[in-house]
């Protein structure tokens, strides 16, 4: 059982040496508790109302008023001017005064009088695109509006039954399934506490091992690698990483949903067999990845700024399928592509293992394909002497 006994020894001497490393508990610990309050908290307000918004009216007729009126009605858009030429608009939006600015041409009311399709143009501050999509939702509603009252002009004398035919040849209704509000925080923050989890621990394990790397260039050992094998390195250190961020998946994909009432309609069961590979494999594919950190703090400079790409990547903002072959086999190297969409599934459609079991089976097969690369690894890194 001596294994056994210097695998302990290894958790023991590298939790303790995990803890007490500044650097490592701002990745392992502050930075997965703080950085998805930050981002919930910015995404919460998944809607916004009463945007201020500007009219340049050059139809000046009743539709046009009437179209105004209709949408400074709305629950998102409130009219604050009415401008005189686009001009003075762009300044009003320039200070801030509005964030959005609809057009309406001379020709409006003409067009349609003779039956002839006609144009409103919007104009947004993209600063904040939840102003654009609030505007933008609120003319869309109110141009479908008036255009069935429009048609119904076109045909006098008609019965009810007849107007209402006309104008909904195929009646529809729009229900999300899923994200209700069709907001950003829903859309958006799930993915980003799996990127979370990844990011963090590739980042601590990379400065761990530069660390590491720069004492064996100087022949330093530390006590606990002495007369031990890798493979007991390698079970014990990555024991530690895989406690530490099973705490901390707790905290990301339990408590922080229910804090900014986001999404979960997950079974725990099913949540439980899901992360366990998730978790696995990034610890192993950081523990792989980090044989290219050869000091301290060059890691962070090379790894810090792909978490955008990864996250369009992985086809959550993206449909995956206009993504080119390249790129799409490139995310394949990282388990937060097939995590991010597993989780998703799971934590907002409810979706059970057999819906998810393709992510399930790749994150099995890059824990046993990064575990035997790790093992490459700390083989090479410490040298045969460390453990004869």
């Amino acid at each position: 059982m001596k294994w056994l006994k210097n695998m302990i020894e290894v958790w023991t001497y590298a939790m303790k040496n995990t803890l007490f490393d500044e650097g490592v508990v701002v990745f392992f610990v502050i930075v997965p508790l703080l950085y998805p309050l930050l981002y919930a908290y910015l995404y919460n307000n998944e809607n916004v109302r009463e945007v201020p918004t500007v009219v340049v009216d050059n139809s000046h007729s009743q539709l046009s008023r009437e179209f105004t009126r209709r949408v400074d009605a709305t629950a998102d858009v409130e009219i604050v001017s009415h401008c005189q030429d686009m001009e003075e608009a762009k300044k009003m939006i320039h200070h801030r005064d509005a964030y959005c600015l609809i057009y309406i041409p001379k020709d409006f009311a003409k067009d349609v009088a003779e039956h002839r399709q006609t144009v409103v143009e919007l104009y947004s501050d993209m600063s904040g695109i939840l102003y654009y999509k609030a505007v933008y939702s609120s003319c869309t509603e109110v141009s479908l509006e008036m255009n069935k009252e429009i048609k119904a002009q076109l045909i006098p004398g008609a019965t009810e039954q007849q107007i209402s035919a006309f104008q909904y040849p195929i009646e529809y209704k729009y229900v999300p399934m899923f994200n209700t509000q069709s907001g950003f925080a829903t859309f958006l923050i799930p993915a980003i506490l799996m990127m979370i989890i990844q990011q963090t621990m590739v980042l601590g394990v990379g400065m761990m091992a530069g660390e590491e790397r720069e004492e064996v260039r100087k022949h330093i050992a530390s006590p606990y690698v002495i007369g031990k094998k890798p493979i007991e390195m390698l079970i014990g250190r990555s024991t530690v990483i895989f406690t530490i961020y099973a705490v901390i998946s707790v905290y990301l994909v339990c408590i922080v949903p229910y804090l900014f009432d986001l999404v979960h309609i997950w079974h725990w069961q099913t949540l439980l067999a899901f992360m366990v590979p998730f978790i696995t494999s990034c610890v192993f594919f950081s523990i792989a990845l980090s044989s290219i950190a050869h000091d301290r703090e060059s890691f962070i400079i090379m790894f810090v700024f792909i978490s955008i790409p990864l996250l369009f990547a992985s086809g959550i903002s993206w449909p995956s399928s206009n993504i080119p072959i390249f790129w799409k086999g490139f995310s394949w190297l990282f388990p937060s592509t097939f995590g991010i969409n597993g989780f998703v599934r799971i934590t907002e459609m409810g979706a059970t293992l057999a819906d998810v079991q393709h992510e399930l089976n790749v994150l099995w097969i890059q824990t046993i394909v990064y575990f035997i690369i790790s093992y490459i690894v700390y083989k090479r890194t410490y040298g045969k002497q460390l453990w004869a």
